[in-house]
C-alpha cells in the first residue's frame, strides 16, 4: 500500500449499560492506505458502526490511537465525511440547500457551483429544487453521497448505506460508488451485513469477531475491477463469499451458544 491515510492501533471501546461496563471494541490494529475501499462485516453488535464512528470523531476510543496522516482524532472534521443508513436530509430544505449545508465561508454564486456539480454527479441536477419529501428512497441517498463529497473529504465513511433500498436501486448506488471512487480516489470504509455487497466494492474486506470486537481476519478481495453482476457469477467471487460467510457465521454460532 501507499502512504497510510489511517492507523489504528490497539484501540478499545466500552460503554455503561444498566450501571455495568460493557466491552465493545477490543485491540483494533489496521491500517488503511489511501484509496482503498474497506468494507467491515460482522455478527450485529459486534461494535461495526461504532469503529466507524469512531473514525468520524463522533465516539471517542478509550485506549489507544487512531491517527490520520499522522494527527490523532479528536472529532469530526472536514477531511472525513459520513453517509448513514438513513439519508438525514433536513425536510424544510431543497435538495440544493441540504447539499450546500457543510459549505462555510464560501460565497453564494461559489455554493452553488459546487453544489450544482456534485449534483450532476449523482444524476440529481433537475431535483436540486425539490424536497426530499418529493424523492424516492435511492434519490434522496444520491441526495446524501452528494452532501458528503461537496466538501471534498479524503475519507468516505459509509454506515450500511443501502441497507434500506429495494434490490436493483441498490445495485445502481453501488456501481455510482465504485465510479465516484474511481474518479475522486477517495478512500473509503463502509460497514455492511450484505457479504456480496462488500465484495463486489471492496479491496479488503474485514471481519469482525462476536462482542467484543476484534478484528477476526483481513480478506483482500484480488478481483480486479471494473465489477459487475456478472462477477458474482466467478468462482473466486463464490470462493470469496463462502468463506466470508463461513467466518462470520462460525461468530454468530459462538453468540448463540
Amino acid at each position: 500500500m501507499g502512504k497510510k491515510k489511517l492507523i489504528i492501533h490497539d484501540v478499545n471501546k466500552s460503554f455503561v449499560v444498566n450501571g455495568q461496563s460493557v466491552d465493545v471494541l477490543k485491540d483494533i490494529n489496521l491500517e488503511i492506505g489511501e484509496g482503498e475501499f474497506v468494507v467491515i462485516v460482522g455478527h450485529s453488535g459486534c461494535g461495526k458502526s461504532t469503529l466507524l464512528k469512531m473514525i468520524a470523531g463522533l465516539e471517542k476510543n478509550d485506549t489507544g490511537i487512531l491517527s490520520v496522516d499522522g494527527k490523532e482524532v479528536d472529532g469530526p472534521g472536514m477531511d472525513r465525511g459520513m453517509i448513514f443508513q438513513e439519508h438525514r436530509l433536513f425536510p424544510w430544505m431543497s435538495i440544493e440547500k441540504n447539499v450546500q449545508l457543510g459549505l462555510k465561508g464560501l460565497s453564494k454564486e461559489e455554493k452553488r457551483k459546487l453544489s450544482d456539480q456534485y449534483l450532476e454527479l449523482v444524476k440529481l441536477s433537475e431535483f436540486k429544487k425539490a424536497y426530499p419529501s418529493q424523492l424516492s428512497g435511492g434519490m434522496s441517498q444520491r441526495a446524501a453521497i452528494a452532501r458528503s463529497l461537496v466538501s471534498q473529504p479524503e475519507i468516505l465513511l459509509l454506515d450500511e448505506p443501502f441497507g434500506a433500498l429495494d434490490a436493483l436501486t441498490k445495485i445502481e448506488l453501488q456501481e455510482e460508488m465504485l465510479k465516484i471512487r474511481e474518479r475522486f480516489h477517495n478512500t473509503m470504509i463502509m460497514v455492511t451485513h450484505d457479504i456480496e455487497e462488500a465484495i463486489v466494492l471492496a479491496t479488503r474486506v474485514v471481519i469482525m469477531s462476536a462482542r467484543p470486537g476484534r478484528i477476526k481476519e483481513v480478506v483482500d478481495i484480488d478481483i480486479p475491477y471494473p465489477r459487475d453482476q456478472e462477477t458474482k457469477m466467478s468462482d473466486r467471487f463464490i470462493e470469496l463469499k463462502n468463506h466470508i460467510w463461513g467466518q462470520v457465521y462460525q461468530e454468530y454460532l459462538e453468540v448463540r451458544k
